[in-house]
Parts: C-alpha cells; sequence; structure tokens
C-alpha cells in the first residue's frame, strides 16, 4: 500500500483529536449507525450498565479515527479497529517518525471476531478483476473500509474508473439508482445495512473474493446462503480481524490516568466473566469470538491485564434508583462496613 495514503488518513485523524473534557467520561469509539462495530459498543455499554460504570457509545467513520482516537482523544478508552490497519500502521513504524507517533501507547485490549470484506455490486461485475474501470465507493478516508478496499485494489493491480470516498449508507442507495457500479463495506456479517434494505437480488449481488496474493494478509471465510435476503447462495470471501484497543495509561501520572486505567481494568474483568452472557444476548458475532488471537506485534496493555487478575473485582456502583431513600442505605450500608471495620482493629 502506498504510504501516502495512510499517512494521509492518520493526518485527517490526527487533526481532530477533540476537545479537552473538564469531567472525566468513558468512551468507546465505534462506527457508523447501521455496523457492527456500534452493537458491539452497544452490547459493551450494558454490560457496563449493570456495574453502574457507564460507558458512551461514539459514532465514528471507523477504524483509523477510532486508532488516533483512542491515542490522543481524551476520554476515550476503547476503540474497535481492523487488524489489516495495525499490519500496515507496524510496517511503517520502523521507519516513520510520523507513524511511530501515531502509535506510541496504544495497546491490545482483546482481539475479538472476524469482519467479512463485503462487495456488493451489478450482476455482472462476478470478480474483482471486474472492477477495472468501474465506479467504486470505498469508504471515507479516515474508515477502515476505505484502507481495505484500498490495499486490496493495489494488491490486485485493478484500478477504478472512479473512486468515490464515501461511507456504506450513503453508497448503497447510490448503487441500487445506478450512479455507481459497486462499493466496499468492511462489517461482521450480518451487516444491518444489508439486513435491513431491500436488495434486488436480480440485479445485485456479493462479489466472490478469493484471490491468491490476498491471501498473504486476509483470512478465507464465507457468507452463508440466507444470511441477507438477496443471497440464495454462499459467498466466499476474505475477513479481517477486529480488535478493541486501548491505551497503556501510567497510573503515576496524574487522576485522569488512573481513572482511565481503572475503567480499562473494569471492563476488561466484566468482559471475562460476561463473555458468556455476551455470546447469548449479544450481536451473533461474539459468538465467534477469540480472545487468543493476537495480531502480531502489537503488546496487550498493562492496566487490561491487570483486569484480568482472579482476585480483581471491577469498582461497580449501585444502579441509580428512582427512590432517594435507597441511595441513603446504600451509603449508611458502606459506612457502616467501614466502622465495622475499624472497631474490630
Amino acid at each position: 500500500m502506498k504510504r501516502s495514503v495512510l499517512l494521509a488518513a492518520l493526518g485527517l485523524a490526527l487533526s481532530a483529536s477533540g476537545v479537552l473534557a473538564q469531567e472525566f467520561d468513558r468512551n468507546i469509539m465505534t462506527g457508523g449507525p447501521q455496523g457492527t462495530y456500534i452493537k458491539i459498543g452497544r452490547d459493551l455499554a450494558a454490560l457496563g450498565a449493570e456495574c453502574g460504570l457507564k460507558l458512551n457509545v461514539v459514532e465514528s467513520a471507523g477504524s483509523l479515527e477510532n486508532f488516533v482516537g483512542v491515542r490522543n482523544r481524551r476520554n476515550t478508552q476503547f476503540g474497535i479497529v481492523q487488524s489489516d490497519v495495525l499490519e500496515y500502521l507496524k510496517t511503517f513504524e520502523a521507519n516513520d517518525p510520523e507513524v511511530q507517533k501515531a502509535v506510541k501507547g496504544v495497546r491490545i485490549m482483546f482481539p475479538l471476531y472476524n469482519e467479512e470484506i463485503h462487495v456488493l455490486a451489478r450482476k455482472d461485475i462476478n470478480s474483482m478483476k471486474d472492477l477495472a474501470g468501474k465506479k467504486i465507493a470505498v469508504g471515507k478516508k479516515d474508515s477502515g473500509t476505505f484502507l481495505t478496499a484500498t490495499l486490496i485494489m493495489d494488491i490486485l493491480q485493478v484500478k477504478a474508473g472512479e473512486r468515490m470516498d464515501i461511507n456504506p449508507d450513503e453508497a448503497l442507495p447510490k448503487l441500487m439508482s445506478g450512479e455507481i457500479d459497486a462499493f466496499f463495506y468492511v462489517a461482521g456479517a450480518p451487516a444491518a445495512l444489508f439486513a435491513g434494505n431491500t436488495i434486488d437480488k436480480a440485479k445485485f449481488h456479493l462479489v466472490p473474493i478469493t484471490e491468491a496474493p490476498l491471501l498473504a494478509t486476509y483470512t478465507p471465510s464465507r457468507i452463508e446462503a440466507g444470511t441477507y435476503s438477496f443471497q440464495d447462495q454462499p459467498v466466499d470471501l476474505i475477513a479481517v480481524k477486529a480488535v478493541m484497543m486501548t491505551y497503556d495509561y501510567d497510573v503515576k501520572r496524574n487522576a485522569y490516568h488512573r481513572d482511565s486505567c481503572k475503567t480499562v481494568s473494569d471492563f476488561s474483568s466484566l468482559i471475562l466473566t460476561g463473555l458468556d452472557k455476551l455470546r447469548t444476548t449479544g450481536h451473533p458475532k461474539w459468538k465467534t469470538v477469540d480472545l487468543t488471537a493476537l495480531p502480531p506485534g502489537w503488546q496487550v496493555g498493562v492496566c487490561v491485564k491487570a483486569g484480568m487478575a482472579m482476585d480483581y473485582k471491577p469498582a461497580c456502583k449501585p444502579a441509580a434508583g428512582n427512590a432517594s431513600d435507597g441511595a441513603a442505605n446504600d451509603s449508611n450500608e458502606e459506612y457502616l462496613n467501614l466502622l465495622k471495620q475499624r472497631l474490630q482493629q
């Protein structure tokens, strides 16, 4: 992949690092409103709510914005990022000071699930080579879809006639109206964008992606028949790993770092203890999460490992009730417990 593409995308994200907030918040950067990332973020927010820990789910353009958000954006302890983004950042890191600055301090939280690379196209486009000369939407420039589409087309040496840097939810109606010929979308199947829209199976289909040169970077995958209403047959394609990222906060530095590290440790513990529940009640992709599938070259955060300790207890708070008496009782119970401990000395 051209280095300039990566740096341009990083530059976009770095220039939007956010305004410093005065109060401490917990945030996870996800993706668009119909993507899988935002559903995963909401599952984690629900898990935190059971512990009385509020986690804000932030919409974003995708992986690159999420990566730089974790690095630069205050009160942003978590972000979901594609593993091919991580791989190419590592590729350029050794010899590029700008990339070194962008990745400094960013760490693995947990590897998650495989995301399928969807290319929805007109029925006459039967392979990736058929995209040559066509009008293709590749995602916004600070999204993972944009980076993945760029990498795939570079690897296969497929040159589009015209590329449109628009999100998949903007691309779908343009495809259906004939304004474009195809678009890329990296999302864990079933993707809500395709499941929630009526797509004419006589006119459109998912393009198979089976080219051997792609297998050095991506994992073979399959979307089974009937996953989407327009899809009668299974489709072989490729996938990329979704990874939850965080930052290596220094508890000796200041209160913000201490609070953020505690947040990371708390959610590390909550995810491990709540994984069975997430697989049962969360997005279907939780069923395929493999916590051992660490992307090469990246370290797990210190605060993550602290929360994984057997004796770690998350700092759960009582859920806010409607009556003030409940809060008073909780406060008094804490007081009585502390008093009992002190008097026993």
